[in-house]
C-alpha cells in the first residue's frame, strides 16, 4: 500500500529530513559477542522496521512491525561473523536466529564428506561479511520513496568454487513490505556447485498458542512418516502449539513442501496471529525456488518456527548429487531469486489473504 499524493504533499511541505519518516541507518554494534558488526535499520514508515546485519551476508536479525516483534533470536543474538565456523556443526555456534538466515551457497543441509570434500551444517555463507556498494535514500521532496541497500557477499577459493551473492534489500517508504532481491554469480573458470536456502525463523508475540501457518502443497515429514509426532494425518500442525518437553534441546520435526504456485508461478506462504490481527505474507518464485520447509521447534525458552523457500529439499550436497537435481552454475552464469515480505494488518486485507488457506 503506498501512501496517497496528498500525504506525499504534507511531506513535501512539512518534513525537512526523510529520517524523520524512515529510511536507512547504518552502524557498527559496540558491545557483546557482536561488538564491531556492521548493520544497517530499514524502517518503513509504517511500524515495520528490521535489522539488516551487513557483516553477516545482509541476513536480517530482528524486525518489528509497530509494537510487535517478528522474528525469533537465539541466546546468542547477533556475534561477529566467523568465517571458519565450517565443520560439522559449528555453524550453530554464531546462528543467531533472527528473521532471516541464508545457507548455501554450494551446500545447504546436515554436515557430510565426500569425494569432493566435507561441508558442514548449511554452508558458508552466512558468515561472509558484504561489501556495500549502494545506499539509496528517499527524496521527500522529489516524490522518491524507495530506499535500498546492496551488498556484494562472496563465498570464494583461489581455483573455486569462487560464488558472488550480490544482495539487494529494499522497502517503499509507506509500505509495510521488504523486498529481497539476490543474483549469484559464479566468477570462476570451472562449473560450481549451487544451494540456497532462506532460513526464514518467526517467534513471539507472533508465533504463539493458536497462530496459523499459512502454506498449501504436497508435503511429507523430513524423517518420513513413522518418525513423525508432529506432521502426520489428522493432526491440526498449520495450528502453533504451546512449549512442549519434546522439544526441549534438540527436538524439533521438519515437513518438506512441493509448495503450490498460482497461475504466474508465484507461490505464497505466511503466517496469522488473529489475537494481534495481523498477517505475515511471504511472496516468491516457484520456478527459482521450488520446495518449501516448515521448521517446528516448540522449546521451552527457544520457541520458534521457521518457514524456508529453498532450492532442494534440505538433501545436501552429496544427496543431490547423487539424484541428479544438484544445481551447477557455469562460469559467468548467474541466477536470480526474488522473495517479497508484507505485514497486513487491515481487516479486510488479512480476510482476503486467509480465503486460500481454510483459516
Amino acid at each position: 500500500m503506498e501512501l496517497s499524493n496528498s500525504k506525499k504533499q504534507d511531506w513535501k511541505d512539512k518534513v525537512s529530513n526523510h529520517a524523520q519518516i524512515g529510511g536507512i541507518e547504518t552502524s557498527i554494534l559496540d558491545n557483546g559477542a557482536g561488538r564491531g558488526t556492521r548493520i544497517a535499520w530499514i524502517n518503513t514508515g509504517t511500524g515495520l522496521r528490521v535489522k539488516v546485519v551487513i557483516d553477516r551476508a545482509m541476513d536480517i536479525a530482528e524486525a518489528f512491525y509497530k509494537e510487535h516483534s517478528l522474528a525469533w533470536l537465539s541466546h546468542g543474538g547477533v556475534t561477529y561473523p566467523q568465517p571458519f565456523s565450517d565443520k560439522g556443526i559449528d555453524w550453530l555456534r554464531t546462528f543467531g536466529g533472527g528473521l532471516l538466515t541464508t545457507c548455501g551457497l554450494t551446500h545447504a543441509g546436515g554436515p557430510e564428506s565426500d569425494q569432493h570434500g566435507d561441508r558442514g551444517l548449511h554452508g558458508l555463507i552466512s558468515n561472509q561479511p558484504a561489501e556495500i556498494i549502494s545506499v539509496v535514500q528517499p527524496d521527500l521532496r522529489a516524490g522518491k520513496l524507495e530506499m535500498s541497500i546492496t551488498g556484494i557477499i562472496r563465498e570464494t577459493r583461489p581455483f573455486g568454487p569462487s560464488l558472488e551473492l550480490k544482495r539487494t534489500i529494499s522497502a517503499t517508504l509507506g509500505s509495510s513490505a521488504i523486498r529481497i532481491h539476490d543474483e549469484v554469480m559464479n566468477r570462476a573458470n570451472t562449473a560450481a556447485p549451487h544451494m540456497l536456502l532462506y532460513h526464514f525463523n518467526f517467534g513471539y508475540p507472533l508465533v504463539d498458542e493458536g497462530t496459523d501457518l499459512l502454506w498449501n502443497g504436497k508435503w511429507f515429514p523430513r524423517n518420513g512418516p513413522e518418525n513423525a509426532s508432529i506432521f502426520k494425518e489428522g493432526n491440526n500442525f498449520k495450528k502453533c502449539q504451546g512449549p512442549i518437553d519434546e522439544h526441549l534441546g534438540g527436538g524439533e520435526e521438519v515437513v518438506l513442501v512441493d509448495i503450490d504456485a498460482d497461475a504466474s508461478g508465484q507461490s505464497v506462504v505466511g503466517l496469522h496471529n488473529a489475537k494481534l490481527g495481523i498477517a505475515v505474507s511471504m511472496k516468491y518464485d516457484k520456478d527459482q525456488l521450488p520446495w518449501f520447509a516448515n521448521w517446528q521447534h516448540w522449546g521451552k525458552g527457544e520457541y520458534v518456527t521457521g518457514m524456508e523457500p529453498t532450492t532442494h529439499p534440505l538433501s545436501g550436497q552429496a544427496k543431490a548429487r547423487e539424484d541428479g537435481t544438484l544445481i551447477f552454475i557455469e562460469p559467468g552464469e548467474h541466477r536470480e531469486y526474488d522473495i517479497e515480505l508484507e505485514i497486513l494488518s487491515e481487516e479486510e486485507a488479512v480476510r482476503s489473504f486467509l480465503v486460500d488457506y481454510n483459516v
